[in-house]
């Protein structure tokens, strides 16, 4: 996909995402406790995923030496109902994204979730919450349950705290993170996320919501497929 498509697709939907404030959200409790969870810029490297089994999307950029930054967005595991600290029950998805970074500088990242819950703009009944868990994510737990994730300790500890990714990926090295769906109710169809990049922002999409959720250091990648 070109880039001026790419950039046209991400500004429609980011205007036609619904976000809901924690006032008015029926997916989480009202109220919401500052993380102290927050994830470390230490990472464990990891070998890169290469099983395309589990891989959902994978975009490539170029720096301008063209050297590429690879991220891999994995189709989900879950599905199951959670019940939550005050009762209410949800339905939850895990995923996870791998950033593999060929190039010869450090990658940065720092992302979060701002909102309590977001909407999805063709189910306006369907709302959602994000987690981004501090464990990473390594090739071994691929065909684990919930790729290998223990989701309803981490939902009871941190169902009502903010949680946001602050991580340095080395030069010629591979990391992975997972990130959590929770949900009102079951979606209509197919359940699908991705990371991408726009430039230094990064997004994230869950079927046709995207949101800006983050910034990365370097500049003047170009999405090459």
């Amino acid at each position: 996909m070109k880039k001026n498509l790419l950039i046209l697709i991400i500004t429609s939907a980011l205007i036609s995402c619904g976000q809901e404030h924690k006032s008015t959200s029926v997916l989480v409790s009202k109220e919401i406790k500052t993380s102290n969870t927050a994830n470390s810029s230490e990472l464990q490297e990891t070998t890169p995923i290469s099983n395309d089994k589990y891989i959902d999307t994978k975009h490539v950029y170029v720096d301008f030496d063209g050297s590429e930054i690879i991220i891999k967005n994995s189709l989900p595991k879950g599905g199951l109902k959670y019940t939550a600290p005050n009762g209410k029950e949800y339905v939850y998805a895990v995923f996870w994204t791998q950033i593999t970074n060929k190039t010869n500088n450090l990658l940065k990242l720092k992302m979060g979730f701002t909102e309590s819950s977001y909407q999805l703009p063709s189910s306006p009944d369907r709302f959602f919450k994000l987690f981004i868990p501090s464990e990473t994510m390594t090739p071994d737990k691929e065909t684990l349950f919930n790729y290998g994730f223990n989701l309803e300790k981490y939902l009871n500890d941190e169902f009502n705290n903010k949680t946001n990714l602050i991580r340095t990926v080395n030069p010629k090295s591979s990391n992975g993170f997972y990130i959590l769906t929770l949900f009102n109710k079951p979606v209509n169809g197919t359940l699908r996320t991705e990371l991408s990049l726009n430039e230094d922002k990064i997004l994230y999409r869950v079927n046709d919501c995207i949101i800006e959720c983050g910034k990365i250091n370097l500049k003047q990648l170009k999405l090459i497929k």
